[in-house]
């Protein structure tokens, strides 16, 4: 579901007159991207009994960048990966989140994103929004360390939540643990060492039972 007809936030309290023409468009876009706090994810917490939302996932991406980027098997920007991490889901305001074992909702997810890219970005001012909207592009592509280090954290995460969840979104009907593999093999596109991690706790979470083998 996406938010494209709801309205712009800033419209329900109207900023006041006076303000700075370039300055008002920043705020209406930040203003804006507070709904991405109400985008839930179908990861679980770990924390808490419920799922988590976009913010606190792209949150909690930033902060991966900053503690495993020793791991990157290519040097990176710290600063410019955690700068592609904080933009990457922001188009999931009006796109919706697609959660990673939903094949059907995946067949326009692209689509979706870009179009709601070019709404969401064009909020800025020109200049502004084709930064953000360079961030996002180049995480979509992964042609760069940085994007390819940003997508790993993005697909790493969930499966830290999903371990401690004892499964989590892994117990999805007809999800295996092959699929969990397949899904999350991009890990391995930036950090041998990450990957190997991953496939750990995917082959740990498999003997346990939390995620099903392909012949049960």
């Amino acid at each position: 579901m996406t938010n494209f007809d709801a309205g712009l936030l800033a419209d329900r309290t109207p900023l006041p007159s006076g303000l700075d023409s370039r300055l008002l468009r920043h705020f209406t876009f930040l203003i804006e991207v507070d709904k991405l706090k109400t985008v839930l994810r179908a990861s679980p917490l770990a924390a808490a009994d419920r799922r988590e939302n976009d913010a606190e996932h792209s949150w909690h991406l930033a902060l991966m960048v900053l503690v495993l980027a020793e791991h990157a098997d290519e040097p990176i920007d710290v600063g410019h990966t955690i700068k592609l991490v904080v933009v990457h889901d922001l188009v999931e305001i009006y796109a919706g989140d697609t959660p990673i074992y939903d094949t059907e909702a995946g067949h326009d997810q692209q689509d979706r994103e870009e179009a709601a890219a070019d709404r969401l970005f064009g909020l800025l001012p020109d200049d502004s929004g084709r930064e953000l909207r360079a961030l996002w592009d180049e995480f979509e592509a992964r042609s760069t360390p940085e994007a390819r280090f940003a997508k790993a954290v993005d697909r790493l995460q969930p499966l830290l939540l999903n371990w401690m969840a004892k499964g989590g979104t892994w117990r999805t009907p007809g999800v295996t643990a092959d699929d969990v593999r397949s899904r999350k093999a991009v890990i391995g596109e930036a950090s041998a060492t990450l990957w190997e991690a991953a496939r750990h706790l995917i082959d740990e979470g498999e003997r346990r039972g939390w995620a099903s083998s392909r012949d049960r």
